[in-house]
C-alpha cells in the first residue's frame, strides 16, 4: 500500500523535470495524476521548453506504475485553459486532493527587461496563484481536506547579486509564492487543507543546464557564487525535491502546514 492511494494529484510543470517527478513520485505512492504543462516555448526563455512529447512520456511513466492520469496542455497563465483542463482531469479521476504549483520558468533569453520581467513574474507567480485558485474550490466541496505545495526555491528566500529585469522577476516571484502559501495555508487551515512550500537549491533539469553549471561559473561568476551549497555538490536531483512533496502531500506531515521546507544542500544555512 502506498501513503497516497485513493488520492488525486494536480501538477503543473509536469511534462518534465521536477514536475515529471512530482507525477511520478506521488503515483508511486498510490495517486492518480492530473497533469498539465504549456508544452511550448517563450521567447523570454533562453534553453529549450518542454514538447507534447514530453508529456507523453510523463504519462508513459505514470501508467507503468499502474495509475490513471489524465494530461492536458495548458499554460498556467491562462486561466480559463487551465481551468478546463483541471475540471476535465477532476472529473475523470473523481475531483482532488493534492496540488503541487511546479510549473516556472527561468530568466534569460535575448529579449528586454521588462519582457523579462513579465513573463517571469506572470508564470512563477501569477501562474501559481491560478493553479491554486482553479482547485480551491473542488478541494472544498468535497470537504476531505487535502495538501496544497507550491514550488518556490532558494531565491524565495534571500537575494541574488543580479539586478537584470528577468533575475530581478524570478527572486521576486518567488518570494511571492511564499507569501501566497502563508496567505492559503491560514484561510484553508479551518478545512484541514494544507499549504506549504518547497524551496530547492539548484536542481539537475532542463532549466538549469542539467545541472551543468561550468558555463554559468565562466560567463555569469556572481550568480554562480550565489548559487554554492554548503555540501559540496553543485546541484540536487530533481527526486531529491519529490521525496520533500511526496511527504508534504502525506498523512505523515498531516499537522504541517503554512511553512517551506528547503531542499537546499545547506545553501540557505550559509546565509
Amino acid at each position: 500500500m502506498g501513503k497516497l492511494d485513493g488520492k488525486v494529484a494536480f501538477i503543473s510543470g509536469a511534462a518534465r523535470g521536477q514536475g515529471r517527478a512530482h507525477a511520478v513520485r506521488l503515483a508511486e505512492e498510490g495517486a492518480d495524476i492530473i497533469a498539465i504543462d504549456v508544452c511550448a516555448q517563450y521567447p523570454t526563455v533562453v534553453y529549450q521548453m518542454s514538447k507534447p512529447e514530453d508529456l507523453n512520456e510523463t504519462v508513459q511513466q505514470v501508467e507503468s506504475l499502474g495509475r490513471r492520469i489524465v494530461a492536458r496542455e495548458a499554460d498556467v497563465t491562462d486561466f480559463p485553459a487551465l481551468q478546463k483542463a483541471f475540471d476535465d482531469g477532476a472529473a475523470e479521476l473523481g475531483g482532488v486532493d493534492i496540488v503541487v504549483a511546479n510549473a516556472g520558468i527561468g530568466p534569460g533569453g535575448q529579449s528586454t527587461d521588462d519582457e523579462q520581467w513579465d513573463d517571469v513574474v506572470n508564470v512563477n507567480m501569477k501562474g501559481v496563484w491560478n493553479t491554486v485558485r482553479v482547485a480551491v474550490p473542488t478541494m472544498l466541496t468535497q470537504d476531505r481536506g487535502g495538501s496544497i505545495i507550491l514550488t518556490s526555491s532558494t531565491g524565495g528566500l534571500i537575494g541574488t547579486p543580479v539586478v537584470s529585469g528577468g533575475m530581478l522577476g524570478y527572486t521576486a516571484a518567488k518570494h511571492g509564492v511564499i507569501g501566497i502559501m502563508r496567505t492559503y495555508a491560514n484561510y484553508l487551515a479551518p478545512h484541514y487543507i494544507r499549504v506549504n512550500s518547497v524551496a530547492p537549491t539548484t536542481v539537475a533539469t532542463p532549466m538549469a543546464n542539467n545541472g551543468d553549471l561550468s558555463m554559468l561559473k565562466k560567463f555569469e561568476p556572481a550568480i554562480a557564487r550565489s548559487l554554492e551549497n554548503a555540501m559540496p555538490v553543485d546541484y540536487v536531483e530533481a527526486r531529491d525535491v519529490a521525496n520533500a512533496v511526496a511527504w508534504l502531500a502525506s498523512d505523515d506531515a498531516r499537522y504541517v502546514t503554512g511553512t517551506v521546507v528547503p531542499v537546499d544542500a545547506g545553501l540557505l544555512n550559509k546565509r
